[in-house]
């Protein structure tokens, strides 16, 4: 037996979920690199039928955890459970990377250990495991595998503010936030920067730092608290 095959043997007990057609499997680890003129023998269907399935697991877990949040408050969590660093997270503690089939060119080039690839493929997987297993099979692997990113990963507090409220501004059809410096000082070694964040259909609001990204960070922070997006 070569690597691969001994990698997606054990990518399935990782799953802890033995495929009824493992040919489901195989396509969810198949890139778009080895695809040819006929992609339908690619992982991009599945990734499509992936991204859905992933999304209303997290919506259905973030409903159960938290009752009492309004839908504003769910959104950025929502976004920090179903991102791209967030699926490939999952995707390494799967066991995912080494059970890819890739492209030589694609494998020399890192395309096991990129984000954006292992995250395509998890969606992916996904996909297979609800096609063959059925939503069941699904939720199963998505508890196994996101319950240790779901405290973390889904406290808006606890990821960059700046990234929160595009998170939150997204999920509400907004335009992603605005920075402007509305005001610089002090000598050129010790400046001080002011700036103010603006969002559509909110008031703008402002804050200061050392820095124009210390500054942006803050603007953000003080708009998801005056908001209660926190």
């Amino acid at each position: 037996m070569n690597a691969r095959a001994s990698a997606v043997d054990q990518l399935e007990r990782n799953l802890g979920y033995a495929f009824k057609d493992r040919k489901r499997l195989d396509l969810a680890l198949t890139h778009a690199s080895v695809g040819g003129a006929n992609r339908v023998t690619d992982n991009e269907r599945y990734e499509f039928l992936g991204d859905r399935v992933l999304g209303l697991l997290v919506a259905e877990r973030l409903m159960d955890l938290y009752p009492d949040l309004p839908e504003g408050k769910l959104t950025p969590r929502f976004h920090g459970l179903v991102d791209k660093s967030a699926c490939a997270a999952a995707a390494r503690a799967m066991g995912i990377g080494p059970a890819l089939r890739l492209s030589p060119g694609e494998s020399k080039t890192g395309g096991r250990e990129k984000d954006t690839v292992l995250a395509d493929a998890c969606e992916a997987v996904m996909a297979a495991l609800y096609l063959d297993g059925g939503l069941e099979a699904a939720r199963g692997v998505f508890r196994r595998f996101w319950d240790t990113q779901v405290e973390h990963l889904a406290k808006p507090a606890a990821r960059d503010p700046k990234s929160a409220l595009q998170a939150w501004a997204q999920g509400q059809g907004k335009p992603v936030p605005a920075y402007e410096v509305v005001r610089r000082s002090g000598p050129d070694h010790a400046p001080h920067f002011t700036v103010q964040v603006v969002v559509e259909g909110l008031e703008p609001a402002k804050a200061a730092g050392s820095s124009r990204q210390a500054a942006e960070k803050a603007a953000a922070a003080e708009l998801l608290n005056r908001e209660g997006l926190l």
